[in-house]
């Protein structure tokens, strides 16, 4: 968890919890605490999504296509296999998959971290970034990770992030009032009993109390989400210019042989 990704060991492991909080709500502490409390592998989208081998990042693409698609059946069986063997999952993509990951565990309970949503949107508008959206800059970006594994299908789940947020709430983009419209679908996608909202500060013992377990002898996981996609981007963007320079060089020292080879066939 954090920059390593958990892997499911025993794929017999139900998915017990899910964090139906938005980015930007604690989905990286809430993740290391289900696995603390639950003993178990939790899945935090941004963190197998920046890590994971690139078979593993294109099922999460394929999710995003057959959801598309209409493809139901193919979309269950994509499913789950991205999340079995987790025992949680928070952040997206999962967000996005709500009413299909309580179609697969009808036993899993949904959590709504809560926050005020004014903070949430000061900060989420600088983490959206919403200034590298534009169409030339994700072609560019496209362009820019396709020769790195894993990476190389975050720009089309990001299109599936924008999907979602057109078909589930009609909107083409995040506003102030976002925070409270994701929250109110939760809601009435989930049953009263099934669903705990809580705050950020509220600490171990509400999650506790509705998992039935006992509260841990440690301070509550406290992590930055952003730092930990910085981070990555940032180790992307390095790996992405070191293969392009070595395609760039490859290029050149093959044009350079043929050239010499070009010229003494014609000697």
């Amino acid at each position: 968890m954090g920059q390593t990704p958990s892997i499911p060991r025993d794929p017999s492991r139900a998915l017990e919890i899910i964090d139906m909080g938005y980015s930007r709500t604690a989905t990286m502490s809430f993740a290391m605490a289900f696995e603390e409390i639950l003993d178990g592998p939790a899945m935090h989208g941004g963190t197998q999504m920046f890590n994971r081998e690139d078979a593993y990042c294109r099922n999460i693409s394929l999710l995003y296509k057959y959801k598309r698609e209409g493809d139901r059946e193919r979309l269950l069986k994509t499913l789950k296999e991205v999340i079995g063997g987790f025992v949680g999952c928070s952040d997206c993509p999962m967000i996005h998959f709500l009413p299909e990951l309580m179609e697969l565990y009808p036993e899993a309970k949904v959590v709504l971290v809560t926050r005020d949503p004014a903070r949430w949107w000061d900060s989420f508008s600088v983490f959206g970034d919403a200034d590298i959206k534009t169409p030339w800059s994700k072609w560019a970006f496209e362009l820019f990770m396709a020769p790195v594994p894993g990476a190389r299908w975050f720009p089309s789940i990001a299109a599936g992030f924008d999907e979602d947020l057109e078909r589930t709430h009609g909107l083409t983009k995040q506003d102030k009032g976002f925070l409270d419209k994701h929250n109110a679908w939760v809601r009435q996608q989930v049953p009263k009993e099934k669903l705990l909202e809580m705050d950020l500060a509220a600490g171990w013992e509400p999650l506790c109390k509705f998992l039935n377990k006992p509260v841990p002898n440690k301070p509550f996981p406290r992590a930055n989400d952003r730092e930990a996609r910085d981070k990555f981007i940032r180790q992307k963007v390095i790996q992405a210019g070191a293969i392009w320079i070595t395609i760039f060089s490859a290029t050149v020292v093959a044009g350079h042989g043929l050239s010499r080879f070009w010229k003494r066939s014609c000697c």
